[in-house]
């Protein structure tokens, strides 16, 4: 992973990368991988799997994981929800099996049927997977980072600090989660910057094509949406709230590439339209 963007880096272009998560039952999985294919025509320079811990999904996301590491480079998603040292062992060799080229290594968020399954873990910190992971593996190790500052931290410095711990313990890359706004963005990276921090921080992008779904996920996540934008999706009928939600997403993607980002990371859902629509919109395919 940290060649694959260096490389673009050095060519003067952007990256373009999709993020998709295992489905819940062998049903959908066509659907996925018919999306992945589609998605793919698009030339992306890698994608990521999500991974449910505890079990919750573990197996389904190795097999996707799999599937499409023999065709693009992969980042297979590690949490640490429920995690030992032992069962993280297992995941990073299973992930070396599967040909992943990287991982992302996060706390993660636990399930909702067991809300105490972090404090459950051997493992508590992504800083401590990190750690183990490089301590395993020679795999690549990413992780993420929030424009918006962590919920449970006091401030962005904070964070910044625990990013500079996680660079110190082998972390090359960061992609970050859900936000809606480029002076985020450009905030977070010139303060990484300032600190000493010099690895490729990939904004994550949510095309907002269901205006309600992607207002629900904001809200969970704790993302801010601009007001004014959520006044005009208020407003709208289902067709205008979708135009007016992909005219705001490619914008969106335009500024962020223009402020200096090294490229998207697009949450698809698992969708190609809504990702293809912004790949091309924005000029990345």
């Amino acid at each position: 992973m940290k060649s694959i963007l260096e490389k673009a880096k050095a060519e003067s272009r952007f990256t373009l990368s999709f993020e998709y998560f295992p489905t819940k039952d062998d049903s959908a999985n066509q659907s996925l991988f018919d999306t992945f294919d589609q998605l793919n025509q698009l030339s992306p320079d890698f994608v990521s799997v999500t991974y449910g811990a505890g079990g919750s999904n573990r197996e389904r996301s190795l097999a996707v994981l799999d599937h499409m590491s023999r065709v693009i480079p992969t980042i297979g998603h590690l949490t640490c929800v429920g995690a030992s040292r032992q069962s993280t062992t297992e995941m990073v060799q299973r992930f070396e099996q599967a040909g992943v080229a990287a991982i992302l290594a996060l706390r993660g968020d636990p399930p909702k049927d067991n809300p105490a399954a972090l404090a459950q873990g051997e493992i508590k910190t992504a800083l401590e997977l990190v750690e183990l992971a490089q301590s395993l593996s020679k795999l690549d190790v990413g992780v993420a980072t929030f424009p918006e500052v962590h919920p449970e931290s006091v401030d962005l410095a904070h964070d910044l600090k625990v990013l500079a711990l996680k660079a110190s313990a082998g972390a090359s890359f960061a992609i970050t989660q859900l936000f809606f706004s480029v002076d985020m963005y450009t905030n977070l990276v010139d303060q990484a910057r300032a600190a000493g921090l010099e690895m490729p921080i990939v904004p994550g992008l949510l095309p907002i094509s269901n205006a309600k779904q992607v207002l629900r996920m904001a809200a969970m996540s704790g993302a801010a949406v601009p007001t004014e934008l959520v006044a005009r999706l208020d407003s709208a009928n289902e067709e205008e709230s979708r135009k007016i939600g992909m005219d705001h997403s490619i914008a969106f993607g335009r500024q962020l590439l223009a402020a200096g980002a090294p490229g998207l990371h697009i949450f698809t859902l698992n969708q190609s339209d809504a990702a293809r629509e912004v790949a091309l919109g924005v000029g990345l395919a």
